[in-house]
């Protein structure tokens, strides 16, 4: 075991978060040599494990990191998928759009926005499937999908947009107005 992973292992044990986010940092450094081990805590009970491990894969980044993230989307606790999201955005992820983009209807509205943040750091990449995705029967994933292209604000967008202005939903017709707005579709300039 390397020196870098047994002290982030000893930091999870103390419960010193700083401390133990600066070890998942320099976790990073070691790239896949870790991921058994991150994979072993990734099957702990203690929830509190497998967000560390999130984290860690997060901070590592390489493709079988990511891979691993993805799975953790499916984890029994909110707050790991949404670690696992988060992370999976900051790494601009584009590989795991869809998964994202299934998050969008999950149970806990945190894990649902931090997936809608999540696709809109990803950007470009996201937007074929965020159109899709505004179209869906479930309105809490209509809204994560408008609220993800208010951020991103994609051209081929708009007539997606405008046609949501319409939706039952009062969540996916602000976010569409506001996406719109700050394209300046529908902006009327006159001369005073």
């Amino acid at each position: 075991m390397s020196d870098v992973l047994a002290m982030f292992l000893d930091r999870i044990a103390v419960g010193d978060d700083a401390r133990t986010e600066e070890a998942a940092l320099a976790l990073g450094h070691e790239g896949d040599a870790v991921l058994p081990a991150l994979c072993d805590l990734l099957s702990d009970a203690d929830p509190d494990q497998r967000w560390w491990a999130a984290r860690a894969l997060a901070a590592i980044g390489t493709q079988a990191a990511q891979e691993r993230l993805v799975a953790v989307l499916a984890d029994s606790d909110p707050y790991v998928r949404a670690c696992a999201a988060q992370g999976l955005g900051a790494l601009r992820a584009a590989e795991s759009v869809s998964d994202l983009v299934r998050c969008l209807a999950d149970s806990s509205p945190l894990v649902a926005r931090i997936a809608a943040d999540s696709l809109a750091r990803i950007g470009s990449p996201a937007v074929p499937a965020l159109l899709v995705a505004l179209e869906a029967k479930e309105s809490p994933v209509r809204a994560g999908a408008a609220r993800a292209l208010s951020i991103i604000q994609p051209e081929e967008a708009v007539p997606a947009l405008c046609a949501a202005l319409d939706d039952p939903s009062a969540m996916v017709s602000h976010y569409a107005e506001l996406a719109l707005e700050r394209m300046g579709v529908g902006l009327v300039l006159f001369r005073p």
